[in-house]
């Protein structure tokens, strides 16, 4: 694998660094540590510009290159915040927050996008200006949509974003990408079935809320066999069912469930939120209940833009020449999709190897796959904007 020589070098203090930031795991929009520790690395590195609480716990640094003679800017983000996890890795750097653990591997993504920056500040071989965004609340909490909303793009003239995941299951360093949808939408529902409360020996003097929600709970179920064109994807999942009350001989007055919805096309994701509300109103009506539905969207779908997904494939095949060009998409969500909403760009797996998958408490990001992400942001910086 043609990894650059001096990320060869740097790889040990890279490699600290992650260790450092998987220690102290922050929540978002909590990132305060991190951002701190961030700013610092970025200081130290020589970057021209720093600014900190960005999108709240965010850090955005800009690198200019040794010309810029036809004011090309490209974006590189990162995600900081880690999951609400009790770790279970057994390494000997794990969180000290109890509870809290980098279990997607974050911390290998900011660090990735440390060691770029040092590259770039050190070789400065590119012809404009690079922007590294260091984004909080990556896990549900809409960082990436903040960002953008901020006018980060905007503000520093961004025409095209870049970023990466690791990836389980795929060879440690190997690269996998598609054109298109690549990851799913992630829409949140909360149903609520108001009922009769009574007692468990008199039900027919109640109306009996449980009843009505498994019911509203199955019918949810036949969207994706009989709503959803087969070639089409599409995931809805009940996730949570709660009464209110918790005990063997009461018929609750109101149970709440809580689930997610999944696709990989806008039509069909305006489809399924569709039919998620007219299902849960008509069978809570069929019951004698009443249903009421707080349907929130969420991220969209994360969309490769086709152009920039060949600049990320002949960049990766520098590093890693066997890529995965068609890798088959996922439904799990992601917030860079915010980005690539405002400007074209793509987004790359890079892989972990084997190992638990990320949000298990026993997950482990593998430090070996470091040097392929930095060689990867640099190759794609050095291609997209050649020093003249």
């Amino acid at each position: 694998m043609p990894i650059r020589n001096r990320l060869a070098e740097t790889h040990a203090d890279i490699v600290g660094w992650r260790h450092h930031l998987h220690s102290i795991p922050e929540l978002g929009f909590e990132e305060h540590q991190t951002s701190a520790f961030v700013a610092e690395r970025l200081t130290e590195i020589g970057v021209d510009e720093i600014v900190t609480g960005v999108a709240q716990t965010g850090v955005v640094a800009v690198i200019k290159g040794r010309t810029d003679t036809k004011g090309r800017v490209i974006g590189l983000r990162a995600d900081m915040d880690a999951l609400p996890i009790l770790e279970a890795s057994g390494v000997d750097y794990a969180s000290t927050n109890e509870g809290v653990m980098h279990a997607c591997g974050h911390d290998g993504h900011t660090s990735i996008l440390l060691g770029t920056a040092q590259y770039l500040t050190e070789t400065r071989n590119f012809d404009g200006t690079v922007v590294l965004m260091f984004q909080p609340a990556e896990e549900g909490g809409g960082g990436g949509r903040v960002m953008v909303e901020e006018g980060v793009l905007d503000k520093y003239g961004v025409q095209e974003v870049y970023g990466l995941h690791n990836m389980p299951g795929h060879p440690t360093g190997q690269f996998a990408i598609r054109p298109g949808a690549l990851m799913a939408s992630a829409d949140e529902f909360y149903i609520t079935v108001t009922g009769k409360g009574g007692h468990a020996a008199a039900p027919h003097q109640s109306i009996d809320p449980n009843v009505t929600a498994a019911h509203i709970i199955l019918g949810l179920q036949s969207i994706t066999s009989r709503n959803v064109d087969p070639l089409h994807s599409a995931v809805v999942s009940v996730c949570a069912l709660h009464s209110d009350v918790d005990t063997h001989n009461v018929i609750p007055q109101q149970t709440r469930m809580t689930g997610t919805v999944r696709a990989l096309d806008p039509e069909v994701r305006d489809h399924v939120e569709a039919r998620v509300k007219a299902i849960a109103k008509a069978t809570a009506e069929a019951y004698d209940c009443v249903a009421e539905v707080d349907y929130r969207i969420g991220y969209p779908v994360t969309v490769n833009d086709p152009e920039h997904t060949e600049y990320a494939i002949a960049a990766a095949r520098v590093v890693a020449p066997d890529v995965d060009i068609n890798t088959p998409p996922i439904m799990a969500a992601e917030d860079f999709s915010f980005m690539l909403n405002a400007r074209p760009g793509a987004y790359m797996f890079l892989g972990n190897g084997d190992g638990a998958m990320v949000h298990h408490p026993a997950y482990v990001f593998d430090d070996n796959a470091i040097p392929a992400g930095c060689s990867w942001f640099v190759e794609l910086v050095e291609q997209r904007m050649p020093a003249q």
